[in-house]
């Protein structure tokens, strides 16, 4: 049993997408790519202006689109295999739940900001895998403000658009979300994890070494308070901040705090709150000396950090699960693997793993078994590349 190696399935996605518009609409004028993301460190920091590790990876979202003479927008998807027709004067309805609230995000909030989007039929096809923490919404809303940016004929730049994605999935639906999704999204380089800064939005490439790969377990799991925990969590962060502010006047965020200050001014705060900021905090040092340890070629030391993150997640944020737990138990007593954790929100989902390029099958091999045999549920294992951000491919793929 071999991996899933997703660059190996990018041009039938395309093929797809491109293939169903010509049923549907005729001649694509574009098809555009974005693609999903693992975060290597860094969790739940991003909207508390902290600091994260991500890196884009080589499975994505594609968006065939063309104009229309209409003011109409038009999607849909091949993977739910059901489609949503929109007047572009009336998009601004809130979160409905539907997977659409994306695309039609997207459009909204290009219109609220003034910037004239053509009338436009999208199909999208995706490789991410919904609901495993690896950001297919982010990749939904970049693809499609690369496809309305290309057939409005519009000018958008990479920052904008993460900044306008963002805002979209506040808006439109119902998740607080830092920006660390939509920026990698679009400013994602192949062979590197960023360390960005979230709240400058400044970011420094670093290269991740050759002999390992970077490895996602699916636990096959997402647990349905996930999306209203993420906002609970986001809410006790601010508590915290205002708690804290009473004694340190000029922070703005959990960013502008260290562990000692947490100590020296939290003992009145509530337990739980407390834990919380102390996630945040640790994390953010955390980030920080993992990336000094890459850039030194450090595995050792990149995968205890990771190991900290996980224990931190669990038990300060609370927002692991069970299967999450087992996961990163099996992957630590496998030969060649430097660190594993939970990656992304929470509550299901993945867990990143930094494994030796030459045991990855061995690896494979070890987590599946150990996890089918107590969880009764057959996992899914991808080796992952890191890659380049979103852009336009050629509509010629057929």
């Amino acid at each position: 049993m071999k991996p899933t190696e997703f660059p190996n399935h990018r041009e039938d996605a395309a093929r797809l997408a491109g293939n169903e518009f010509r049923e549907r609409y005729g001649e694509p004028g574009g098809i555009y790519r974005a693609p999903g993301r693992v975060n290597l460190i860094g969790e739940h920091t991003d909207y508390n202006d902290g600091f994260v590790m991500p890196a884009a990876l080589a499975f994505y979202i594609y968006v065939a689109a063309g104009v229309r003479s209409d003011d109409r927008l038009s999607v849909y998807s091949i993977d739910f295999r059901e489609g949503r027709d929109f007047e572009l004067a009336t998009l601004n309805l809130g979160p409905t739940g539907h997977w659409s609230d994306y695309v039609r995000g997207v459009a909204a909030v290009l219109r609220k900001r003034n910037i004239s989007v053509k009338g436009a039929s999208l199909v999208v096809k995706g490789e991410v895998p919904i609901g495993a923490g690896l950001s297919s919404s982010a990749a939904i809303e970049v693809a499609t403000a690369y496809a309305l940016r290309g057939v409005s004929g519009i000018e958008l730049g990479r920052l904008e658009i993460a900044s306008l994605c963002q805002r979209a999935e506040h808006d439109y639906a119902g998740t607080k979300c830092g920006i660390m999704d939509q920026f990698v999204s679009c400013f994602g380089e192949a062979n590197h994890a960023l360390l960005l800064d979230c709240r400058s939005l400044d970011f420094e490439s670093l290269a991740i070494p050759e002999s390992v790969r970077i490895v996602v377990c699916n636990t096959m799991v997402r647990h349905e308070l996930a999306a209203g925990q993420y906002n609970l969590r986001r809410a006790d962060c601010e508590a915290g901040v205002a708690f804290l502010r009473q004694q340190l006047p000029e922070i703005r965020a959990l960013r502008d705090v260290s562990l000692t200050q947490l100590v020296e001014y939290a003992s009145a705060m509530p337990d739980i709150i407390r834990r919380r900021c102390r996630h945040v905090i640790s994390e953010n040092a955390r980030v920080l000396d993992a990336a000094g340890a890459l850039k030194q070629n450090d595995l050792e030391r990149f995968g205890k950090l990771m190991a900290e993150s996980h224990a931190s997640l669990r038990d300060d944020y609370e927002v692991s699960c069970e299967e999450l737990d087992l996961m990163v138990e099996l992957a630590r007593k496998c030969r060649g693997v430097y660190g594993a954790r939970m990656t992304g929100g929470g509550f299901g989902g993945c867990t990143v793993n930094l494994v030796d390029r030459d045991v990855v099958d061995e690896f494979e091999v070890s987590v599946t078994q150990g996890y089918q045999q107590a969880t009764r549920l057959l996992p899914e294992i991808y080796v992952c590349t890191a890659a380049d951000g979103a852009r336009e491919i050629s509509t010629k793929i057929a």
